[in-house]
């Protein structure tokens, strides 16, 4: 029985479903709820899976439960952004003094100074920063200044990127994104995308991508390309805006400064506000002072969170007592080592798997003939893992946090090699 038969597939995906539903009967009433208030029971459309969603009541470390008092190991780090686990002590303490000082304002405050001094420090690309409620509001206002600086009109993109809710081109340009003129490149193809930025020189105002694309499959950019990129754009005078929202965390400086590249603009979130919501772009101080109320003319930047205090103490406090260069190491060779230690243990038993990623951030794909093949057995993995106590996204996509030790990753493993054990028919190239 091959696995690329859906048919196959099929039949063991069903008694998967019915023991999650058998499972998790809360789960399953609170979605009823939910959907008599909010479209599909859902406001986080990633966050939706069938026959329905597990919902958390709880989370400390790289441990998280759910309303049926199932425990997990969390091996998503809530999309990359809970880089901490969950309740760190530090950005507890952080949130509480904050609390105490006063949430609301009203003014400029201590806080965005030291969080933007920190992040400053870490990337040589940010002369210049402002702070946002989310990464998706921080590309917004990327591309904004590119095409306000250089009075040009287009921006290329890279199909299976994903810069946000109204910047997604997971399947080309789609309907709810934002009405910029995009360019759509193919990402990696070197020639390809530098005969088309030739083509465009005289009108394209920016150039944004992602260092690995990450909802596109954490497919690593090839430093070649990534470094064309940056050339070509200095060449014709368009500006390259680095969206590392998820590669920051990679070093200390963020992929930009293990490859040596120095991007015009960088756009930064998820775990700079430590856990909290945040958003950030900066970088070439005579792009970044269009904001300078103080100037001619200023572009204008207003938000109501966009230094709220809690985001400010959580993201300092992240920075500056947790996140070092020696945790952010450890944490990106424990991750390597998992991701090579799957590819092996996928090889030898023939798997139809395979890992790719960098660092702390990876994703399962699955190799089979069809996609509606591919779907089934991805959902097969995630059923099968939360049986076995370990949360990862439907899509396969795993961020591990500070807290994940060598014992997690171990353990992460030997579930693999069990769910591989139980259907070899399924999900080998021997089956």
């Amino acid at each position: 029985m091959a696995a690329g038969n859906s048919k196959a597939v099929g039949g063991i995906l069903e008694a998967a479903r019915a023991r999650y539903i058998a499972r998790n009967p809360r789960s399953a009433a609170l979605l009823a709820q939910a959907c008599s208030l909010l479209p599909g029971g859902n406001t986080r459309t990633v966050l939706f899976y069938e026959p329905f969603p597990l919902y958390m009541d709880g989370g400390e470390g790289c441990r998280l439960w759910d309303v049926d008092q199932h425990r997990y190991v969390d091996f998503l780090g809530e999309y990359t952004a809970g880089i901490y686990g969950h309740s760190h002590p530090v950005i507890r303490k952080a949130v509480r003094g904050a609390l105490e000082r006063g949430i609301s304002l009203s003014s400029h405050t201590t806080g965005e100074v030291r969080l933007a001094q920190l992040i400053c420090q870490r990337f040589a690309s940010i002369e210049l920063i402002r702070f946002a409620n989310s990464g998706t509001e921080a590309n917004l206002m990327a591309i904004t200044s590119a095409i306000a600086f250089t009075q040009r009109s287009r921006v290329m993109v890279f199909a299976g990127a994903y810069h946000g809710s109204v910047l997604t081109f997971g399947a080309g340009n789609t309907p709810t994104n934002a009405p910029y003129e995009f360019i759509l490149g193919k990402y990696n193809d070197t020639d390809s995308v530098r005969a088309l930025i030739r083509q465009s020189a005289q009108t394209l105002a920016a150039i944004l991508v992602e260092p690995m694309l990450g909802a596109g499959g954490c497919i690593p950019g090839d430093p070649v390309f990534l470094r064309m990129l940056a050339q070509e754009a200095h060449a014709c005078g368009a500006m390259l805006i680095f969206d590392e929202i998820q590669t920051s965390r990679l070093s200390v400086s963020g992929r930009q400064g293990l490859l040596g590249i120095k991007p015009d603009l960088t756009t930064l979130g998820k775990y700079f506000g430590g856990g909290l919501s945040f958003g950030a772009f900066g970088g070439r101080a005579d792009l970044m002072s269009q904001f300078d109320p103080r100037v001619a003319a200023p572009i204008g930047h207003a938000g109501t969170f966009n230094n709220n205090a809690l985001s400010m103490a959580a993201g300092a406090a992240g920075l500056a007592e947790v996140l070092t260069p020696e945790a952010l190491d450890r944490l990106n060779r424990c991750g390597d080592e998992l991701r090579i230690s799957l590819n092996e243990l996928f090889v030898m038993l023939r798997a139809r798997l395979c890992a790719t990623g960098l660092g702390s951030i990876m994703n399962l794909h699955v190799d089979a003939e069809d996609a509606a093949t591919r779907r089934d057995i991805q959902e097969l993995l995630f059923l099968e893992l939360l049986e076995r106590g370990f949360y990862i996204a439907p899509r396969g996509l795993i961020a591990l946090s500070l807290p994940v030790t060598g014992r997690e990753t171990a353990q992460f493993l030997e579930a693999v090699r069990d769910i591989l054990a139980t259907y070899p028919q399924e999900l080998t190239a021997d089956g």
